[in-house]
């Protein structure tokens, strides 16, 4: 008999780590709410039952008798995968860990009460008006950044740029939408001393950072410029600067006690020069970031998650960009500027000639809407520069050369 895996979502994205599973000769059993999701034909077998719900997901895995439980690239499932794995005596992160870092209300007072950096923060119900979150916010310095605090992919994130009662209100609606634990994290805006976000993921075993997946994000400024639309490979933050970046993030890992698994990295170097930890995701990231750190390292991060939710720790993930290469690698996120009818893709010459591989998730004719948050992406462009200098210059004018044509 086999031994099980049970894993947390079906969606597209999720689909490779059933796969790897079944490659490596595990059998697969998938739990998913929705009944559309792509994850259940290729799975041995699907429950369509809600991964949030903690008491139903240990039931299924008890009667499946399961080895090991994974949430691959989803937050809201995680909880649910340590609560049944710690029940189990399954591998797993420890559970309180994984609620701080779910949790953004819990997770800006642990990095402020433990010594790490952290932009000064308050969290509230979403009950509170914006006359009430004003007063609560009186002596941070605007702008300030109101969003949900168990939401991914940048729903329901507004920046504030004045402390005004209005504008408050209107924000508390725009991520009371996104949020499901009902509070809500109001916190300053990091005016950025690097000029991009440092994204990408890492992978831990054993207790240390054994991978380091660091990329500069592109943002499309046109649209507001929160929500990342694609991940540049190398990062040019300087030496001096990465050091002091991945310091605080092992001292996190170690601080949390966090053993093993991919987890997805969203930093800010501040004006001071510090590294401010705005995310550490205890999954995988979005729009296909293991397999494009996969085609930069060699690494198969997704056969790595599934042999780790197994208790199989044994894996060559060793990298880290300090040693060099000559890979300068990007993704960019295919997205509709307004709402419509999708009627394709228009990349003018001077970028098509880097890309590799596409991924469009929608056909023509279906309705796409105008990309607010990362739930919205359209597809994903692979592309392979010869040089670092040559990907930078290239992708700062990406919102003019890649364009959702919507009718």
């Amino acid at each position: 008999m086999p031994r099980t895996l049970m894993l947390l979502g079906g969606a597209r994205h999720q689909v490779p780590a059933i796969e790897e599973a079944k490659r490596l000769g595990y059998r697969t059993v998938l739990c998913d709410y929705l009944p559309d999701n792509p994850g259940q034909f290729v799975a041995d077998v699907f429950y369509q039952e809600s991964t949030t719900d903690r008491a139903k997901m240990l039931d299924v895995a008890r009667h499946e008798k399961i080895d090991g439980i994974l949430s691959f690239g989803s937050d809201a499932a995680l909880p649910s995968a340590g609560y049944v794995a710690e029940a189990l005596g399954l591998p797993t992160n420890p559970l309180a860990s994984i609620n701080t870092l779910s949790e953004k209300y819990l997770f800006r007072p642990y990095l402020a009460k433990n010594g790490f950096n952290c932009p000064k923060a308050v969290s509230f119900p979403t009950e509170k008006d914006g006359r009430s979150v004003l007063e609560l916010c009186r002596g941070m310095r605007f702008p300030v950044i109101l969003k949900p605090t168990d939401s991914s992919g940048s729903k329901g994130v507004t920046v504030v740029p004045a402390p005004d009662a209005a504008s408050f209100d209107a924000a508390i609606t725009a991520a009371t939408e996104f949020s499901r634990n009902g509070i809500l994290l109001c916190e300053e805006y990091l005016e950025r001393g690097y000029p991009y976000v440092i994204g990408g993921d890492i992978f831990v075993i054993d207790g240390r950072v054994r991978f380091w997946g660091l990329m500069d994000a592109v943002r499309d400024e046109s649209l507001g410029g929160l929500v990342p639309v694609g991940e540049a490979f190398p990062s040019g933050l300087p030496v001096d600067k990465a050091d002091l970046l991945k310091s605080e993030v092992q001292g996190l890992v170690t601080s949390l006690g966090l053993r093993f698994g991919e987890m997805n990295l969203e930093v800010i170097i501040g004006r001071d020069g510090k590294p401010y930890i705005i995310e550490l995701g205890g999954r995988a990231g979005g729009n296909m970031l293991p397999l494009q750190l996969q085609d930069v390292s060699g690494v198969n991060l997704t056969q790595a998650s599934v042999r780790c939710a197994m208790g199989d720790f044994d894996c060559a993930v060793d990298f880290d960009p300090a040693a060099g290469t000559g890979d300068a690698v990007a993704t960019l996120v295919l997205h509709a500027k307004s709402s419509g009818s999708f009627a394709g893709v228009h990349v003018d010459p001077a970028l098509k000639r880097y890309v590799y591989r596409t991924q469009v998730f929608v056909h023509e004719g279906d309705r796409v809407e105008k990309f607010v948050n990362g739930s919205k992406a359209l597809g994903i462009l692979f592309l392979r520069f010869p040089s670092a200098d040559v990907m930078r210059e290239l992708l700062a004018e990406s919102s003019h050369l890649v364009s959702v044509e919507v009718r």
